[in-house]
């Protein structure tokens, strides 16, 4: 008599070899970076071969191009104005980038202290991270107007007569746009430099106590070289935004300022020549050549990283 219970078939177990496990991992990772992958390939890696190729290029109203050689770059090294933007361009990011970095430290020390509200002073320290361009450069305007801006009006009250134009006087001009740049990066740089001073363990501070070190010899022989990685980080990024300004120049000063020649960035340059006076051969020349500056001026800071960067 057969029997009605069915009896189960065992189950196979599957092995998965370390091989396999590996691969599958590699998969998932390259489908999680694919839309950064993707989005750099498209918005940075492809322009970058087409303003290259573009340099060589003498490109038409219609987009017809014909090869020139190095013509634009020749035409170039001979234009005042690629040369006056260059001197904007390295001096905005000479004076902006030191200020903007030490008071970055400063904020940053001062929010790893044990202070009321501190989240409130971060988020308040990093809004201008996130604030829109436009609305940054709108609210600047107003308070750089000659006659009715809250900075000439603090400084009559503070006893200073004089009415200074800040966004149209070209000797003054650049100095506006380097105040906005600090205001804008500070709080940004502020955080990444206080993530660094939380992973600084305590013990060493507790240990400079014991030995008698006070504060400020705790700072320089504690502080910063255990913060010279981030420290390193942000000035390599820093000098790249800087050196790629653009937004804050475009939005505060009209094409009819005469303070436009004196903040002109190389950036608004390649802009202006591309897409306004329609040239977008010699414009990628300008590009290409911003290019090759960063890459040189990031070499040098990667090489001097050795003399004072510690990882240990």
């Amino acid at each position: 008599m057969k029997s009605d219970v069915a009896i189960p078939k065992e189950k196979t177990v599957r092995t998965v070899t370390p091989a396999q496990r590996k691969r599958k991992t590699a998969i998932w990772g390259w489908f999680f970076i694919a839309p950064t992958l993707i989005g750099l390939l498209i918005l940075n890696v492809i322009p970058l071969f087409q303003s290259l190729y573009m340099s060589f290029q003498s490109v038409s109203t219609f987009g017809t191009s014909t090869f020139v050689g190095l013509d634009n770059y020749l035409q170039m090294l001979q234009d005042p104005e690629f040369w006056q933007s260059l001197k904007n361009t390295f001096f905005y990011a000479a004076i902006q980038v030191p200020i903007t970095m030490v008071l970055s430290l400063f904020f940053a020390v001062l929010m790893n202290t044990k202070i009321k509200a501190v989240g409130l002073y971060r988020t308040i320290f990093f809004l201008p991270m996130i604030a829109a361009p436009a609305a940054v450069a709108m609210v600047w305007r107003w308070l750089f107007n000659s006659e009715y801006g809250l900075l000439n009006a603090v400084l009559d009250k503070l006893g200073y007569s004089g009415n200074i134009l800040w966004i149209t006087d070209p000797e003054v001009a650049i100095w506006s746009i380097i105040i906005v740049g600090i205001w804008t990066n500070v709080g940004y740089n502020m955080i990444l430099l206080l993530a660094g001073l939380k992973e600084i363990p305590k013990e060493y501070y507790e240990a400079a106590v014991v030995d008698g070190a006070g504060p400020l010899k705790q700072f320089f022989s504690i502080t910063l070289p255990l913060l010279s990685p981030q420290l390193f980080f942000v000035s390599v990024t820093s000098v790249i935004g800087a050196l790629q300004v653009f937004d804050i120049i475009f939005m505060m000063f009209d094409r009819t300022n005469l303070a436009l020649k004196s903040t002109q960035s190389l950036v608004y340059m390649f802009f202006n020549e591309s897409f306004v006076l329609n040239d977008k051969g010699y414009g990628s020349a300008v590009a290409i050549s911003l290019v090759l500056i960063i890459m040189a001026i990031t070499g040098i800071q990667l090489l001097a990283q050795k003399k004072w960067v510690t990882y240990d």
